[in-house]
């Protein structure tokens, strides 16, 4: 039987692997210069911190989490999204001891056992962030920007923010009572059986049933924006006001209700429209009672998480990074004779204080080593053959002009670097 990856993961092979390491860098400077210092929790965390923080009826906790006993008896789950363990990492660590805002960025696997299909795997990657401590909207409105930042230095520069809210303390609990209970009770079997349920435990989590049947009779039910307090809809106003000010495009959204149980108020998704159906690149919202459901002091907060293997996908369908973007392209160096691998490691070693150099130990022939270096993009092809190692010498094909000389290997480092 041939052993291949498991259903709904993938695997990041050479020839994407710089457009990755090229995100994670923009992610990393964007970060740094809105003061967002990087974290990791595990990947596994007790199964408890995502029932109370994601909330049990959601279909991420009761459908999608990768669930097991350690050896202890001890549920554990594969970590299905980031916010909840970078706050159980905040309380665990007294991290916002000294009050102020809390500024936090991560990167990493999450794990859902969804429905595969593109941009979508079980094992995925998300980066985001979480800023804690503040419950101004103008927080709000730099968490989406940073999130529009980044995916403006990876080519989607028109990007539309879809922005909702899903009310608080005050006004969401009138809302579901007295109003979506009723709807939804008037419905009756026009909801699938799973939805007939959350009416009663979870009433909102039934605008996240992907059955059509559900999503036509709830086309017209009444969404929390349409019932927001004063308060809600003042601070919904005020992110509007400061998006328009920063030039981010957006529109209001009321059917918009993200999937976990925790936001408050503010939620949002940033699309690029000419990705059609897989338009929605990252998303997040305000949160500001998850500190005090795990155990802590109220704290008001908000984040976002965007999903790297569909902005990948994005990237390389719409072709918005050039190779050039991708970082330093480097020397591939061609030896020919294994006589030469003492030279060549000298020469890779003294090049790499100023480019990126790989060294061919193959020992194939010529030609089949220039197709690779032309292969993997580098800007210089450093041939080693017999007659440049009987003159202590290297030959340099600029792989972009076509251009080629053979100079002593003394004088080849200030060679490449004026060339830049």
């Amino acid at each position: 039987m041939k052993i291949q990856r498991p259903r709904g993961t993938n695997d990041l092979t050479p020839d994407r692997s710089p457009l990755m390491r090229f995100l994670h860098r923009t992610f990393l400077d964007v970060c740094d210069r809105y003061g967002f210092a990087q974290v990791d929790t595990p990947i596994f965390e007790r199964t408890e911190l995502f029932t109370r923080a994601v909330g049990e009826e959601t279909d991420v906790v009761s459908k999608e989490m990768y669930t097991f006993d350690d050896r202890k008896g001890r549920s554990m789950s594969l970590r299905p999204e980031g916010t909840a363990g970078v706050v159980r990492m905040v309380l665990e660590n007294s991290l916002m001891h000294g009050g102020g805002n809390l500024r936090l960025g991560y990167w990493g696997p999450m794990f859902r056992y969804d429905r595969p299909q593109a941009g979508r795997y079980r094992q995925f990657h998300q980066f985001g962030v979480e800023a804690l401590g503040s419950a101004s909207p103008a927080m709000d409105a730099e968490v989406i920007g940073l999130l529009v930042e980044v995916l403006g230095h990876v080519g989607f520069a028109d990007t539309t923010v879809e922005l909702g809210s899903v009310g608080d303390a005050c006004c969401r609990p009138a809302y579901l009572e007295k109003v979506l209970k009723p709807v939804l009770k008037g419905l009756g079997d026009r909801l699938c059986a799973t939805c007939r349920d959350r009416a009663e435990t979870n009433p909102m989590r039934v605008f996240d049933c992907k059955v059509e049947s559900c999503k036509e009779a709830l086309a017209h039910a009444p969404r929390p924006m349409d019932h927001l307090c004063g308060d809600c809809m003042a601070h919904q106003e005020r992110v509007e006001e400061l998006l328009t000010e920063a030039k981010i495009p957006f529109k209001r959204d009321k059917a918009l209700v993200r999937g976990l149980d925790y936001y408050t108020r503010t939620v949002f998704e940033v699309h690029y429209p000419a990705l059609g159906a897989q338009s929605a690149l990252g998303g997040g919202g305000r949160y500001d009672r998850l500190m005090e459901q795990l155990g802590g002091k109220a704290t008001p907060a908000v984040g976002f998480s965007a999903g790297i293997e569909r902005i990948l996908i994005a990237v390389e369908t719409e072709k918005t990074v050039e190779a050039a973007d991708l970082g330093s392209r480097g020397a591939y160096l061609v030896l020919l004779d294994a006589k030469g691998e003492a030279a060549a490691t000298r020469v890779a070693t003294s090049l790499r204080e100023l480019i990126p150099v790989e060294v061919d130990f193959s020992g194939r022939g010529m030609k089949a080593q220039l197709k690779t270096s032309n292969a993997k993009g580098v800007r210089f092809a450093l041939i080693l053959g017999e007659d440049e190692l009987a003159k202590a010498a290297v030959t340099v094909k600029d792989l972009d002009s076509g251009e080629q000389v053979t100079l002593p290997e003394s004088e080849l480092k200030e060679f490449i670097k004026a060339l830049g």
